[in-house]
């Protein structure tokens, strides 16, 4: 599900001088494939309506009985056409949050959100994968971005690798982050008041912006925060 292509179109697959490669995943393919998805739910629904109604003992039953008193094929159409348009909705959310990169020999451009954030060569120490997530460093080791990541690891690299940019396998600050807990020393002023606060939105995914807008007001105070399952890890900043 991924685009790439050079701005510049030139004979050969290398960028020269002033061309910029970027990488999109494909928006059609993303919202084809929910909206198939959609669609074999929604086939499958009666399906495992009419099964539950089998069972001694059932969780909802009364909607179960409620959807199989529609006569077919009216139910299955029905059902799909409902998890066809539960599958476009959901394709198009998936587009509005894919990040797309563009990559030159002056900077590195991040779309996601309606908006877009450039960094230029100067600011970038080095890129990794975290996960799923492509993060930015700067020199003094402070993240600039790290934002969730569909696109191909690989071409990703490569395409960074093209422009001059250092690309790391993992994070090279990785030994230096320290498991946080409530009261944990050695942390800024109203840093641990901010972790706490970050680690309830992280409980609940509709506070996924509070937690993000944390993780920034955190960065401001120096402190770098990576999170495992359901923990997060912190780091101080080179200087902070």
């Amino acid at each position: 599900m991924e685009e790439a292509r050079n701005v510049s179109m030139g004979k050969s697959s290398r960028p020269r001088a002033g061309e910029a490669t970027e990488l999109a995943e494909s928006a059609w393919v993303i919202v084809l494939f929910c909206v198939a998805c959609g669609a074999v739910a929604g086939a499958l629904l009666p399906v495992l309506a009419r099964w539950l109604l089998t069972l001694p003992w059932a969780p909802l039953e009364g909607p179960a009985e409620l959807l199989t008193s529609v006569p077919e094929p009216a139910l299955t159409l029905g059902t799909i056409a409902v998890g066809v348009l539960g599958g476009l909705l959901l394709g198009f959310t998936a587009v509005h949050e894919s990040l797309s990169v563009g990559v030159s020999g002056t900077q590195v451009t991040l779309a996601i959100r309606d908006g877009s954030r450039a960094f230029t060569r100067e600011e970038i120490s080095v890129l990794f994968r975290d996960g799923k997530q492509l993060v930015l460093l700067g020199p003094d080791g402070r993240e600039l971005a790290r934002e969730h990541c569909g696109l191909p690891w690989r071409r990703l690299a490569a395409a960074l690798a093209e422009h001059g940019y250092e690309w790391a396998e993992e994070d090279p600050y990785r030994a230096e982050f320290r498991r946080w807990v409530p009261g944990t020393p050695g942390l800024p002023p109203g840093a641990d008041a901010l972790l706490r606060a970050r680690a309830q939105a992280r409980k609940h995914e509709d506070d996924a912006k509070d937690a993000r807008e944390l993780r920034g007001e955190l960065l401001r105070l120096g402190v770098v925060v990576r999170d495992e399952e359901k923990r997060q890890y912190w780091r101080l900043v080179r200087g902070d």
